[in-house]
């Protein structure tokens, strides 16, 4: 099997092998594949997966706990999908096709991901996450996505056309793509049976047309940086491999429908504006498990986060970025934690102690908090600027009538990040209608505020419905913008905006 795992976990296998075994397994250390077999059996049984079915389109297992109590019999062909999935476009069809090269070497992903859950050094007991798998997995794509975009910014003007726009005016670089391929790539190998909702998708780059040949020079480039940053996977990757790992997570690859469903959630650069600035400004890989309709894991890393220290004082080994960047994680009920990325691809960093755990401020005070706003937006469009002034100085002096307000960050991701390590207080979003929200600029950064003791709500104080988008999971809909708070700001914040919404 060596050659069909990913080279991190080749490591992990020959130090697990060194270990006495233990006389009994915990249900928690399974490899995954029992229940995403009993997932499948369970959704081509349904009603709902016959309607899907007779649609035409794929169905989504309605679920994919990840919970091994009482597992059927193994399935007889686990290579084979009850719910064949049917896809839209002749592109998501051919990626349904290829995908079966990676079916039959699930079993070896899957116990790639359940030796590294137990060793890759996660801040709390495994036993405590019953998707320690998936959190695993999702580390290892994220560390890997953050230096292919920190290798793809160092030359990303040195020549050749690298930046596209797409239709709603917002740009898109080799970065945003490849980081798509990449997470799409190591996420199929190791939980085929689980779909990918992504931003992006291939249409601009099969589109994009000119006489000197800039598409296939971005296509080739595109190619070049996820290949060099892919697991092995035992077989040569192609360019037709890596434009249908960008749209397996794109609009037309899946179709869900109204039941509680299992899917991953990301967005490849959030702040691609700053990205292409060149500064510090900061961006973001975002990583998001959904399990039965609940956010569950998340995986957020900021390549070029500053002033980070690790719990116990100064670490002196080299890391990432020139010793920039952090990595943040969630599990639903295990907390959230950061820890700087690691110096190298595949380099585990096994000690708990790395780990700082995150806590949001505890600010109580609504004139006394920090508070950060999207980019594209200005304070007087906050329903607060009716009580309060803003100032962006933090030396100032304030009265109870002025609020301070961040102006840093590109992206909603990174004003998530802010909030969950305590850095801001509070992050407000006005909802527009000539713009849409999407569900991977909130989906990793939900949980992870909500793990360090913050809470989210739409402006009237209710949950972000990441299912009300049926059948594609990609808009969601908060009644008038998006409030994250530290907690203990959020009842009060919520009742000043309803008063002075309008």
């Amino acid at each position: 099997y060596v050659a069909n795992i990913p080279t991190e976990y080749v490591y992990v296998f020959r130090a697990a092998a060194s270990q006495p075994r233990r006389a009994s397994r915990s249900r928690h250390t399974q490899p995954c594949r029992s229940s995403t077999s009993r997932s499948r059996r369970t959704a081509s049984s349904s009603p709902a997966a016959a309607g899907c079915a007779s649609r035409r389109l794929p169905v989504i297992p309605a679920s994919h706990s990840g919970e091994q109590t009482h597992d059927p019999p193994p399935d007889p062909n686990p290579t084979l999908s009850s719910h064949a999935r049917e896809f839209k476009n002749p592109t998501a069809a051919a990626a349904s096709a290829h995908s079966c090269s990676f079916l039959d070497r699930a079993a070896a992903g899957d116990a790639a991901v359940s030796v590294a859950a137990e060793t890759y050094g996660l801040p709390f007991p495994p036993e405590r996450a019953s998707h320690h798998h998936e959190l695993a997995a999702a580390i290892a794509a994220v560390e890997r996505a953050c230096r292919l975009c920190v290798d793809v910014k160092r030359s990303l003007f040195s020549g050749g056309k690298s930046i596209l726009e797409k239709n709603d005016q917002t740009p898109v670089t080799i970065a945003d793509f490849g980081v798509q391929a990449l997470v799409s790539l190591e996420l199929q190998r190791l939980f085929p049976s689980i779909p990918l909702v992504a931003e992006e998708d291939s249409a601009s780059l099969r589109s994009s047309e000119a006489d000197d040949n800039s598409s296939d020079v971005l296509v080739e480039s595109i190619f070049s940086a996820v290949a060099d940053k892919v697991s092995n996977s035992g077989s040569p990757l192609t360019q037709d491999d890596v434009l249908r790992a960008i749209d397996r997570g794109g609009k037309d690859a899946v179709s869900f429908d109204s039941n509680p469903a299992t899917y991953w959630v990301l967005d490849p650069i959030d702040g691609t504006k700053g990205f292409l600035r060149g500064d510090d400004a900061l961006y973001v890989v975002g990583l998001a498990l959904v399990v039965n309709g609940k956010v569950t894991v998340g995986v957020m890393g900021c390549p070029n986060w500053t002033n980070y220290t690790v719990a116990n004082g100064k670490d002196d080994s080299a890391a990432a970025c020139n010793g920039r960047g952090i990595l943040m994680i969630s599990h639903l009920g295990c907390g959230t934690w950061t820890r700087r990325l690691s110096a190298e691809i595949g380099q585990f960093t096994t000690a708990p102690d790395i780990w700082k755990r995150c806590f949001v401020d505890t600010c109580s005070v609504v004139h006394m908090a920090r508070y950060c706003i999207p980019d594209s937006q200005t304070w007087d469009m906050i329903p607060l600027s009716v009580l309060f002034n803003s100032t962006t100085g933090e030396s100032d002096p304030r009265n109870e009538n002025e609020i301070l307000l961040l102006s840093v960050f590109c992206g909603s991701l990174c004003k998530y990040l802010t909030v969950a390590s305590g850095r801001a207080s509070v992050f407000v979003l006005r909802a527009r209608t000539t713009t849409q929200i999407k569900s991977w600029d909130h989906a990793v950064g939900v949980i992870c505020v909500q793990e360090a003791g913050g809470q989210i709500s739409d402006w009237s104080g209710k949950p972000l419905d990441l299912a009300a988008d049926l059948t594609s999971r990609r808009i969601i809909y908060p009644s008038g913008g998006v409030l994250v708070t530290n907690g203990a700001l959020h009842d009060k914040l919520v009742e000043m905006i309803s008063a002075n919404y309008k």
